[in-house]
């Protein structure tokens, strides 16, 4: 009978180590998890301050005035604005030769 109770006794101090052990990791895990999630909410704080001055960095208003000071551009005006011709290359020599002779009086 003794020898039982040795055995039960052993075995009640084991589980009870076991439990203790369960126990302090879960404690461990359930504060790396607030951790983990304190975190994740900073960074996502963080996205959404970035995102916003991103926001703010981009408007119409800043961009106008950094070309305006930095680039030293300006708005275009019709008195400076320069109109570019398109001229097909394969149909320019007859064009050339057909607008010679309209000035000599020669039509085809």
């Amino acid at each position: 009978m003794t020898r039982l109770n040795l055995v039960l006794l052993l075995a009640v101090l084991a589980s009870a180590l076991y439990l203790v052990n369960v126990q302090y990791e879960s404690r461990r895990l359930f504060t790396e998890m607030e951790r983990a999630n304190a975190e994740g909410r900073r960074i996502e704080t963080e996205r959404d301050r970035l995102q916003l001055e991103r926001r703010l960095q981009a408007t119409p208003q800043r961009v106008e005035k950094l070309a305006r000071e930095k680039l030293q551009m300006r708005p275009a005006t019709p008195a400076i604005t320069h109109y570019v011709a398109y001229s097909d290359a394969s149909t320019a020599p007859a064009a050339a030769d057909g607008a010679a002779r309209a000035a000599s009086g020669r039509l085809p």
